[in-house]
């Protein structure tokens, strides 16, 4: 590997506004009353729900068990009742499974998984099935389950492993702190995920807008076989195919996954959830949240169990000053618009961003002015303008034809674009078109 980063193709310099909650240490919310515990969590199958209204829960206890292989397990964010199995309000505007619990006040672990503290000699299958059993997931905002691709299948040789700091999304600041505050922890993670691949080594990749976390993390890693690199700052630097060519030149082809090229990439949150489900036996119920945006009082970086209402992590940031127009989970580039503050937080909440009305504008889907802008930014190398046009028609096959499921929906092309088209809102339509159509089929 290179000690020389690349640039890949395209990309964008938005405005960062990080430093709206950049210097703001992690806090620990305080217990509540109630929390709401949406049930599917993961990329895949959504798990088994295994529990009733009226049953007594511990903290840590196994609230749904995972439902095939790529699929997570979901566990108790502290101790109480069960008080309803029911639908609350998803992130994706539709009513969704999810878990009451009345809390105790107790928050009483019940039987934690017992810590594998030497860990380096343990055996890297037992290590997996941890990783499995603690639900671990991609916390970056995928949500892809951490132990699938911990998992390559025969002929698929693995050589590096990257672990994803870049946080390249605009106003996001929850992985800066985490690498800043808990660098050993993000170590630890890294050195026990190459173990279960059978690595010797593993590379973190942090944007150089973060020189205190590259600090932090080179003197964790001094005394270890974890090397961290920092990155060029370029949207979306952290999208792991971009990731992977910036750090080994390697390109993941088209409809090709990172393992294809010998890669795995895991988020270093997941890579601290690592760590906490194997050396302290904890499993993922809560992580790391940015609560941003310039109508807010105290912008900052929460820890927040799952299953927090959004309402509940605005007020801790102490309110709004103006009335935001518009709500996002996520950032402004790749996140959700949300209709909902019941809506609560899961294990891919990376942040919670409320917009001012003076930065909101409707997308007035003017006529394409054929400018090129959206192909010279996108980092997938189609032809958003093109494929946009083809989705208009309803020509999904077209769409399909111009390799729109390559689309990684960074919003790039969006945020260029003079005639402010709706291009990642049409993307987004055809996948989910093209992907009816071959189900049905």
């Amino acid at each position: 590997m290179s000690n020389k980063p690349r640039k890949f193709r395209g990309g964008v310099h938005p405005n960062d506004s990080k430093a709206l909650s950049a210097a703001s240490p992690i806090q620990d919310a305080p217990l509540l009353d109630k929390y709401t515990v949406i049930v599917h969590q993961n990329i895949g199958a959504p798990p088994e729900v295994l529990v009733k209204k009226g049953d007594e829960v511990k903290k840590g206890a196994l609230l749904a068990k995972a439902s095939g292989f790529v699929s997570a397990p979901l566990h108790a964010p502290t101790s109480g009742t069960v008080t309803a199995v029911d639908k609350c309000d998803g992130p994706t505007g539709l009513r969704v499974a999810a878990i009451e619990i009345r809390a105790d006040g107790e928050d009483e672990w019940g039987s934690p998984f017992e810590p594998i503290t030497d860990w380096q000699n343990a055996d890297a299958a037992d290590l997996k099935q941890r990783v499995s059993d603690a639900g671990v997931v991609g916390m970056g905002g995928a949500g892809f389950p951490s132990h699938v691709k911990l998992s390559p299948p025969a002929g698929k040789e693995i050589d590096t492993l990257i672990l994803n700091g870049a946080e390249c999304e605009p106003y996001l600041t929850a992985d800066h702190r985490l690498m800043l505050e808990q660098a050993e922890d993000v170590v630890v993670g890294a050195a026990i995920l190459a173990r279960i691949l059978g690595l010797k080594s593993a590379v973190i990749g942090v944007e150089n807008n973060k020189p205190d976390a590259i600090e932090a993390l080179k003197k964790a890693a001094a005394k270890t076989n974890v090397t961290v690199q920092g990155l060029p700052v370029n949207y979306p630097q952290g999208a792991e195919k971009q990731l992977i060519y910036t750090l080994t030149g390697r390109e993941v082809p088209i409809g090709g996954l990172p393992m294809d090229v010998g890669c795995v990439v895991q988020n270093v949150a997941s890579a601290v959830a690592v760590n906490d489900a194997v050396v302290k036996g904890h499993p993922s119920i809560e992580r790391i949240t940015t609560v941003t945006g310039e109508p807010l009082v105290n912008p900052g970086n929460w820890r927040f169990r799952l299953g927090t209402p959004i309402s509940k992590a605005i007020e801790l940031a102490g309110g709004v000053k103006v009335q935001p127009a518009k709500l996002l989970l996520g950032g402004p580039m790749m996140g959700f618009a949300q209709n909902s503050l019941d809506v609560t937080v899961m294990k891919n909440t990376s942040g919670i961003l409320l917009i001012p009305a003076e930065q909101v504008s409707q997308y007035t889907s003017d006529p394409c002015i054929r400018c090129g802008k959206c192909v010279s930014c996108c980092p997938m190398g189609i032809l958003p303008a093109t494929i946009s046009q083809a989705v208009e028609n309803e020509r999904f096959d077209l769409a399909a034809q111009l390799n729109v499921l390559a689309c990684i929906e960074c919003g790039s092309c969006s945020y260029v674009c003079p005639s402010r088209r709706p291009l990642n809102q049409h993307f987004k339509r055809a996948k989910a078109e093209i992907m009816a159509a071959r189900k049905k089929k």
